[in-house]
């Protein structure tokens, strides 16, 4: 029979009715998250740490420790999204939220019940985490940018001394500006990986924010500059990160896009993980 005939005698074809249920359960999965009463708070936070320590770090920074004002090479875009360090720490927490909290309260047997494809379950909680992070940090960016705007002119970072004023329009800093909204939707992804994989919230939570951060801690402390090049090279915030860089790039252990896709490459890591471990072991 074909598929017209099949549609014809209400039979829905197996492609449209996967399609279906994926559609079903990204609605039911968006639907849970923003029930969720931290999940407006972590976006806010997400977004409001991102301006305010961006703000706070390139309001503290002007020419006069300078020879001139067109000798300080301070990457201004950089700067104005340098609030983004702390900002990911929100989208760390709701990544592990996203399934964590079915886990702690002991909902995920419905959630299973309601789709029973675990792969469609996890690939919904993803792409609503992701649309999520992906708004909230978009604003975040966007404000930082306008804050730093405003802030670098009065600092003597301005036009005359070789630091045109900070826009979303600009080659390079669109391109520090999108690459950090996808930089932070990458550490929620890996983070919602760790928490599926780890099902404990509190102790996902920790091991992300141990992976991110630990080796620009450990960098501090180690004497060979290749080796310090190495961990920033291959560690994940370091390399995400760096694609925010606007000046210098040259310099740097690694450029702006592969920096971005090492990071996207720990989040993809930890996403498998976590489907097979889903898909693998009982609810």
């Amino acid at each position: 029979m074909s598929v017209a005939n099949r549609g014809a005698l209400g039979v829905v074809p197996p492609r449209a009715g996967r399609m279906i249920e994926a559609a079903r359960a990204v609605r039911a999965e968006w639907t849970k998250l923003r029930t969720v009463p931290s999940t407006g708070w972590l976006l806010l936070a997400l977004a409001g740490l991102t301006v305010a320590v961006g703000a706070a770090v390139t309001g503290a920074v002007d020419t006069s420790h300078c020879t001139s004002p067109a000798g300080c090479r301070e990457d201004t875009p950089k700067l104005a999204l340098s609030g983004v360090q702390l900002g990911q720490v929100a989208a760390v927490v709701l990544g592990v939220l996203a399934v964590g909290s079915e886990y702690a309260a002991g909902t995920i047997g419905a959630t299973l019940a309601a789709v029973p494809r675990r792969g469609t379950v996890l690939a919904a909680k993803a792409a609503v985490v992701a649309g999520a992070v992906a708004a909230a940090g978009t604003a975040g960016v966007l404000a930082s940018l306008a804050a730093g705007r405003g802030l670098l002119a009065g600092n003597g970072f301005t036009a005359a001394n070789g630091y045109p004023p900070l826009s979303p329009l600009d080659g390079a800093t669109a391109r520090a500006a999108f690459g950090t909204v996808l930089y932070l939707v990458l550490v929620a992804l890996l983070a919602l990986g760790v928490g599926t994989a780890v099902r404990e919230q509190a102790t996902a939570i920790t091991a992300v924010l141990a992976l991110l951060w630990i080796v620009p801690i450990v960098v501090r402390f180690v004497g060979d500059e290749t080796w310090r090049d190495r961990l920033e090279k291959y560690a994940p915030m370091p390399a995400g990160l760096a694609v925010q860089a606007t000046r210098g790039l040259e310099r740097l252990p690694i450029g702006p896009w592969p920096g971005l896709a090492v990071m996207a490459g720990y989040a993809a890591a930890a996403m498998l993980a976590g489907a097979v471990l889903f898909t693998a072991r009982d609810a």
